[in-house]
């Protein structure tokens, strides 16, 4: 028993640790790359499609990820693809940033983000069970959180006064110990919450698309992104208009405050799900983007936004939260889970796609703040959806969270309760 605990203890431990690597690699593809191609004297129609074919490889791989996932029996393995292949897209953007590479790293980056989001989360149920799924994914949030805020300091740091291309050596070296993270894993004997599924099973793969708690969710989905997408955007742009030289300052403190709310917040927001519902947290979450949307309209200012995107914090912590775990629910007796996955990040996309076009015409058109109060509308939609037409997905069974199957036993007793 000793052993199993051990073994346990140091499967949770390298979780934790590949979920804070994982979010440092994904942070080297993000704003990164167009100042990067900007120096190499890309056009910046050249980046845009560059960046676009990512986009799209994301969009159109997260249902055929999602079934590749289901069909792996060893989901450490899918992770472990997935960092190595992110590893080398890195690499070809540090060594050899032509047009053929720059867009093969792309692609690959696409489809192998789509590979690793849903095979984190297939992991982290085997590990604990749906009993306690809930604060472990909070906890997952926390570190990727962490390790997001920390690599964007870092790296900003390494682009400024090293070069833009140290970015992505930085990025394929920090793959490297979640690589390390995820061999740590290898010694415990998972719950087999998440089986080997095959994709050629067209009757459960129908059974979960025609759930209508998936649809119900799904619009749920399309709507936070409907809002959330494009706010900070929009606001960036004004910012950069009257900020002046503080912009890249004002703007980069908008994005780690978020960040730093949404570590403290997450474990919190797992522990209530697990204990009263998911609508209980979902209804924060959402709630909170319309709340966002109409102070930014009422209290435009470079600083004030700082602020109010700590509210971004909190719906970023839900939402981390509440899909992984919705989707848990949803599949928890056909075993699509990957699969599920894979459908809700393409409402994700969806909503995000059509949240900046929507408020790029609307800002365009009429002006910013009507920009922010259409965003405001949709926000609102999609939180009057999650309170009145949302059903409960938790299974009663899971209402009590063993803390033992959220943190190494050895922890010490602050770590117990969701540190």
């Amino acid at each position: 028993m000793a052993a199993i605990d051990s073994a346990k203890a140091r499967a949770l431990r390298g979780l934790d640790t590949l979920n804070f690597f994982v979010a440092d690699v994904q942070t080297g593809f993000g704003p990164f790359i167009a100042v990067y191609l900007t120096e190499r004297r890309w056009t910046q129609i050249d980046i845009g499609f560059a960046l676009s074919l990512g986009t799209i490889t994301a969009m159109v791989s997260q249902v055929p990820a999602g079934l590749l996932v289901d069909a792996v029996r060893n989901k450490r393995a899918a992770v472990g693809f997935g960092l190595s292949a992110i590893i080398f897209s890195a690499l070809l953007f540090a060594v050899h940033p032509t047009v053929l590479s720059v867009y093969a790293a792309e692609i690959m980056h696409g489809f192998a983000s789509c590979v690793l989001t849903p095979a984190i989360a297939a992991l982290s149920l085997s590990l604990v069970g749906h009993a306690a799924l809930g604060e472990r994914l909070g906890r997952n949030a926390r570190f990727m959180a962490i390790g997001n805020g920390i690599a964007a300091g870092v790296m900003g740091v390494a682009g400024s006064y090293i070069s833009a291309a140290s970015v992505f050596w930085l990025t394929a070296a920090l793959g490297l110990p979640a690589l390390v993270a995820l061999t740590m894993m290898g010694s415990v004997d998972l719950e087999g919450a998440v089986e080997r599924r095959s994709p050629l099973d067209w009757r459960a793969v129908r059974e979960l698309v025609m759930d209508r708690r998936l649809t119900i969710f799904g619009g749920c989905v399309a709507l936070f992104h409907l809002s959330n997408a494009a706010l900070l955007p929009i606001a960036a742009a004004e910012v950069t208009k009257t900020a002046g030289y503080l912009a890249d300052i004002i703007i980069a403190a908008s994005i780690v405050v978020p960040q730093a709310v949404t570590a403290s917040l997450s474990p919190w927001v797992g522990r209530r799900a697990q204990l009263l519902g998911r609508i209980s947290v979902m209804v924060i979450g959402w709630g909170a983007l319309p709340v966002r949307a109409i102070l930014m309209a009422l209290l435009p200012g470079a600083w004030t936004l700082i602020g109010l995107q700590a509210i971004s914090g909190v719906s970023a912590a839900v939402f981390g939260v509440a899909m992984p775990l919705v989707a848990a629910d949803l599949t928890r007796t056909n075993g699509r889970y990957n699969l599920c996955m894979g459908l809700l990040g393409l409402t994700v996309f969806v909503g995000a796609t059509v949240s900046t076009s929507f408020a790029g015409w609307l800002a365009t058109r009429f002006g910013v703040d009507y920009a922010f109060w259409g965003l405001a509308g949709a926000g609102l939609a999609g939180t009057l959806m999650v309170w009145f037409v949302m059903p409960e997905t938790r299974d009663e069974d899971t209402g009590i969270n063993p803390a033992a199957a959220l943190v190494p036993p050895d922890a010490p007793a602050q770590g117990r309760r969701g540190w």
